[in-house]
């Protein structure tokens, strides 16, 4: 199972206790001022850029970004329609 991923600023000792009560593992790299530096997982680290590059790419799409949609259903059907015209756009 992977852990989630997240940036620096969540690799305090204070975040990974609460994400460890919730059962979830973090995968952060640590600041570059940790005494005690945490292992991650650089490749699953690596990419999130993917994903956040996705993201941005779906927000484009001004009904995603602001949710119109007051209900969950139809936020998915937007959000599904996003997610295909990005899958047939030709990459830039």
């Amino acid at each position: 199972m992977h852990g989630s991923v997240a940036d620096r600023a969540y690799s305090g000792e204070k975040a990974r206790q609460v994400c460890l009560k919730r059962g979830i593992r973090l995968e952060v790299p640590p600041k570059r001022n940790h005494k005690q530096p945490q292992s991650y997982d650089q490749v699953l680290y690596r990419r999130r850029n993917v994903v956040e590059r996705l993201v941005g790419r779906l927000k484009r799409n001004r009904r995603i970004a602001t949710r119109y949609e007051k209900r969950a259903c139809y936020y998915t059907a937007m959000l599904t329609i996003a997610l295909i015209l990005e899958w047939l756009s030709p990459a830039c």
